[in-house]
C-alpha cells in the first residue's frame, strides 16, 4: 500500500516530469526484490513487481480520463486533455527503461545473465530474424518495413485488449517492452564500454558518457513513437472497459466514449506508421 499510493493522476498530470523518478524507483525496488527473493525467476518477476506498483496509478488515470470524456464534447479538446496523461505515462516509461538499462550495465555479469535472461533471448530472436531478412536493398527494406509495422500493430492490439479485459493491463505489455529495450541498450553499452576500456583505458570519461547517450538514443529514436502509440492504445481500451461498467451501451455517454476510443486508436495506428519508417530508414543511418 506504499508505492502505489505515492502519487495519483491529478498530481501526475500537473507534475508529469516527476513520473520519471517514480519509474526509476518502482523498477529499482523491483530489481532488488526480484534478485533477493526470486533470483532464479527474476527476469519475469522484475516485470511483475514493476507492474504491481504502477497498475493502481494507471487504473485511476483511466477512470479519471473517462470522466473527461463526459465533460468535454469537442474531440480536439479531448485529445489535448488526454495528452497530459500520456505525457506522464511516457516519463514513467522512460524512468523504468533508464533504470533497467543502468542495472543491466553495472550489475555483475552473473546477475545480469539471471535478471535479464528472458529479455536477452527475445533480443537474440529478433536479431536472428533481422539477419535472415537483411535490409540491403530498397525492396527488402520495404518488406522489412511491413514486417516491423505488422509486429507493432500486434503489440498495439495486445495493449488494447489487455486494457479492455484487465483495466490497466496494457502496463504489463509496456513494462515488458521497457525491460527488452533496456536490455538492448545495456548490451550496446557494456560492449562499447569494454572496447573503450581496452582502447583508451579508464581515463576518457567523455567517451563513456557518449556511449550511454548513443546507446539510449539508438533504441529510443523510434521506440518513443512506438511506446506513445501503445500507451494511446492502452488508454483507448481502458476507456471502453470503464465505460461498459459505468454506462449502458445504448447511452449517449457510452457512444461518446466509444468515438473517443476509436479516435485514439486511429491516432495510435498513424504514429506506428511513422515509428516503423523511422526504425527502418532513419535509425540505421544515424547509428
Amino acid at each position: 500500500m506504499v508505492l502505489e499510493s505515492l502519487i495519483g493522476p491529478v498530481k501526475a498530470e500537473k507534475k508529469f516530469w516527476e513520473l520519471f523518478f517514480f519509474g526509476v524507483l518502482y523498477s529499482s525496488i523491483a530489481v532488488i526484490l526480484a534478485l533477493w527473493i526470486f533470483k532464479d525467476q527474476s527476469s519475469l518477476i522484475v516485470v511483475f513487481l514493476t507492474v504491481l506498483a504502477t497498475v493502481p496509478l494507471m487504473y485511476r488515470t483511466i477512470k479519471f480520463e473517462e470522466k473527461k470524456d463526459l465533460k468535454i464534447q469537442n474531440e480536439v479538446s479531448l485529445l489535448k486533455a488526454h495528452s497530459r496523461a500520456l505525457a506522464f505515462f511516457m516519463f514513467l516509461f522512460m524512468g523504468i527503461t533508464i533504470a533497467f538499462s543502468l542495472w543491466y550495465t553495472f550489475l555483475p555479469e552473473e546477475l545480469v545473465n539471471t535478471l535479464f535472461s528472458t529479455q536477452v533471448k527475445t533480443i537474440e530472436s529478433i536479431n536472428a530474424q533481422i539477419l535472415r531478412t537483411g535490409i540491403s536493398s530498397l525492396t527488402i527494406a520495404q518488406d522489412f518495413y511491413m514486417q516491423i509495422l505488422s509486429n507493432n500493430f500486434k503489440v498495439l492490439l495486445f495493449s488494447i485488449f489487455f486494457s479492455f479485459f484487465y483495466g490497466a493491463g496494457a502496463i504489463f505489455i509496456l513494462t515488458w517492452n521497457a525491460s527488452v529495450i533496456a536490455s538492448a541498450i545495456g548490451i550496446f553499452i557494456r560492449r562499447n564500454l569494454s572496447e573503450l576500456a581496452t582502447s583508451f583505458g579508464l581515463g576518457n570519461i567523455a567517451s563513456y558518457f557518449q556511449v550511454f547517450s548513443i546507446g539510449t538514443l539508438r533504441y529510443m529514436t523510434h521506440g518513443t513513437f512506438e511506446i506513445l502509440a501503445y500507451f494511446i492504445g492502452g488508454l483507448a481500451g481502458g476507456l471502453i472497459s470503464v465505460a461498459i461498467i459505468r454506462h449502458n451501451i445504448d447511452s449517449k455517454e457510452f457512444r461518446h466514449v466509444l468515438i473517443d476510443s476509436i479516435d485514439l486508436t486511429l491516432l495510435a495506428v498513424a504514429i506506428l506508421v511513422v515509428a516503423a519508417f523511422v526504425e527502418v530508414y532513419i535509425t540505421p543511418s544515424l547509428f
